[in-house]
């Protein structure tokens, strides 16, 4: 691995809301023992399940300085969170353990929410305020879950009414760069065994560039009739419309405006775009007898967006909309006897993706030409099965296998395995082993791009396939349990890797060659993660992490050299400190080790910009008023640091020179708000 440089944290924080006294107290339960649910589709304590995982509750996205799940899972072990950074409508996705954003299949209340056009999800549209759990759960996941589980699942989990009474809440704040958000929820039981909860939000910012402004707005509903364990009904459904500028990168310093299309801050000052994504799900579950849960789901999901792009060259350009339409009924039985030794999982889902894309090109006004529109109507259908038995023969062993058959309306049927075992040699002590096939299928985008002259799909593509394995040790009980710590190694590979390149055996109209996705690359990596908790100590919560990779590609008839983007080294310290006068606080700490960004071609070794390594430092202050009334100071890049996200093509219209020119992460933000809780 390249050198780093390990730094020590030394800013203490004062920290989050009064409710996060909850973690101060000594009658805590221990994280050993906490259940997970995604990890096996059933209610499962963390010892037992194989999987290296990463929870949030209620209480740590209360305390965290965060304004997004992205920024509240940024650099846990094995998670490398990705943004364009300092525009509104920038997204954000979750990189786990090397892979690209499509190998995460990010899911809320068990609905994908990954593109299929992208294959990636992007968690900034998710609000904060409607999560009550996040469980990040990693290693080969394809076994249940299907194409794109590859690095593992973020399962997004929402808030919903409690029986203690009614929530309520809402809240308003604004800061730095004319940003502002108002949200709003409710919930509780109304009738008997029914009960709702509702979430709103709206937000506004003008982005730290020109042409990066942001107006968002979404809404999260659920329905819930609980009959205790014998039946269980929920409906949860939400609804995200956004409008955002697409400044580009940030043009090389001294560039001359070139208006309307660029200046020196942003290099496209006309572009934009627009999502409207809505998702629900019918839920059913409960318990047929002692030995036997049973579960049925059907879910819905469109996302819709709009995106105009214009050419400074000329000011022509193209309107894009793409519409993905998915549609899933998929249903669970957990067989389980002899006091859950012996356990069996089995499950069937059908999912059906519908993808309408219009084209249409602009004139030099920007204006849609007549007889332009490209339109295409494609869909394609999976279908999965698949079993898991568990044994216990002993006490302190518990087996694991299982197996996958899913087809797929295009490229035929694929084949997974896994098998894994926990060895809990101590009550607090649990080492872990978890082996797994994995794949992805091609996104919409790579099968079925419209023909525009430079760029097309390949409909004859096959899925990305291989192998992923990890050995977790996760021990808690000490210092009177108050500390919990895990070491985990992973190793992954990844066979017939889609990328988009140049084909020299397809010339387009224009003289050069279109770009199309092929089958062509490798990519491989193994790793470490180090996580521990420790606390509280006088009122005093310490977390750590710690993320090693060495991440490699194989680019086809090219070089093997470091994955582009991924850093070998990524560090998390956080110190949060509740008062006894209603002060909570939180100091977040953040390092990114030095990455590859831009490769000449595919035959180069050394990458020719390497993207620097950075720190960050945000602080949040909460700080009650009254009975009802909270105050919350966020300060995030408190440090101001420079830095870079990512790097993409700019060419000089006055110059005539084409550069690589970096996507720049946010700067340094304030924002205060005021809450009233009921």
């Amino acid at each position: 691995m390249r050198n780093t440089k390990l730094f020590l944290l030394a800013p203490l924080s004062l920290a989050a809301a009064q409710s996060s006294l909850a973690w101060a107290a000594d009658n805590q339960p221990t994280v050993m023992d906490e259940v997970v649910v995604t990890a096996t589709k059933t209610e499962e304590t963390r010892r037992a399940i194989v999987n290296s995982v990463v929870v949030k509750d209620a209480y740590d996205i209360e305390e965290a300085p965060a304004t997004s799940l992205g920024e509240l899972l940024a650099n846990e072990p094995g998670i490398d969170w990705r943004t364009r950074g300092n525009y509104g409508g920038a997204a954000e996705e979750i990189h786990l353990r090397g892979m690209g954003g499509d190998g995460t299949l990010v899911l809320m209340d068990g609905v994908v929410l990954n593109s299929p056009s992208l294959g990636s999800a992007d968690v900034s549209q998710i609000p904060l305020n409607s999560i009550e759990r996040v469980e990040v759960v990693k290693g080969p996941g394809s076994l249940l879950y299907g194409s794109g589980a590859m690095g593992g699942t973020v399962n997004v989990i929402g808030k919903e009414p409690k029986r203690e009474g009614f929530a309520a809440k809402v809240e308003a704040g604004y800061g730095t760069e004319q940003t502002y958000h108002l949200a709003a929820e409710n919930g509780g039981f109304v009738i008997g065994d029914f009960g709702y909860y509702l979430t709103l939000n709206r937000k506004e910012t003008d982005g730290f560039r020109d042409n990066s402004d942001l107006t968002h707005n979404d809404a999260t509903v659920k329905l819930l009739l609980d009959k205790g364990k014998q039946f269980q009904g929920s409906l949860d459904a939400g609804v995200v419309d956004r409008d955002y500028g697409l400044p580009g990168p940030q043009p090389p310093a001294g560039t001359v405006p070139y208006l309307p299309f660029y200046n020196g801050d942003s290099a496209t000052l006309l572009d934009w775009s627009e999502d409207t994504n809505s998702h629900a799900a019918l839920t059913f579950k409960g318990q047929g007898a002692e030995w036997l849960d049973w579960r049925v789901k059907g879910d819905w999901v469109n996302l819709d967006a709009t995106t105009l792009s214009r050419f400074s060259f000329n000011g022509g350009g193209s309107k894009t909309d793409v519409t993905n339409t998915v549609k899933g009924l998929e249903s669970n039985l957990d067989f389980h006897a002899f006091s859950r030794r012996i356990g069996l999982l089995v499950g069937s889902e059908y999912r059906n993706y519908d993808y309408d894309n219009e084209m249409y090109t602009l004139d030099t006004a920007g204006r849609e030409m007549a007889d332009s529109l490209q339109a295409g109507e494609h869909r394609v259908f999976t279908n999965g099965t698949f079993a898991e038995l568990s044994l216990k023969p002993v006490e302190l062993l518990k087996l694991v296998g299982g197996y996958r058959y899913e087809t797929h309306s295009l490229f035929g049927h694929e084949d997974v395995a896994r098998y894994g075992l926990v060895l809990t040699p101590l009550a607090d002590t649990a080492i872990k082993f978890n082996r797994g096939q994995h794949f992805k299928a091609p996104t919409m985008n790579d099968l079925f791009w419209p023909d525009d002259l430079s760029t097309k799909g390949n409909p004859n593509l096959k899925p990305e396939t291989g192998w992923h394995t990890d050995v977790t040790v996760e021990q808690g009980g000490l210092l009177d349990g108050k500390l919990f710590a895990s070491v985990s190694w992973f190793e992954w590979d990844i066979d017939d890797k889609i990328s988009w390149a140049e084909d020299p055996n397809q010339p387009n109209p224009f003289g050069g060659n279109y770009w199309t996705p092929s089958n062509v690359d490798t990519y491989r990596a193994d790793g470490w993660e180090f996580s521990a908790r420790v606390g509280p100590f006088y009122s005093v919560l310490a977390d750590f992490a710690l993320t090693l990779i060495d991440a490699e590609e194989k680019k086809n008839h090219g070089a093997t050299r470091p994955a582009v983007y991924v850093p070998d080294t990524q560090i998390k310290a956080q110190l949060s400190h509740a008062s006894n006068f209603g002060l909570t606080s939180t100091v977040t700490a953040r390092y990114t080790n030095s990455r590859p960004g831009y490769y000449q071609n595919d035959a180069s070794r050394d990458a020719a910009i390497e993207l620097d390594s950075y720190w960050t430092v945000d602080v949040k202050l909460q700080q009650i008023l009254a009975t009802h009334w909270t105050v919350t100071l966020l300060a995030s890049n408190l440090l101001d640091e420079e830095y870079d996200t990512y790097l993409a093509g700019f060419f000089d219209q006055r110059t005539g020179v084409n550069t690589q020119q970096p996507y720049p992460g946010a700067g340094r933000s304030l924002f205060v708000s005021l809450a009233y809780t009921w």
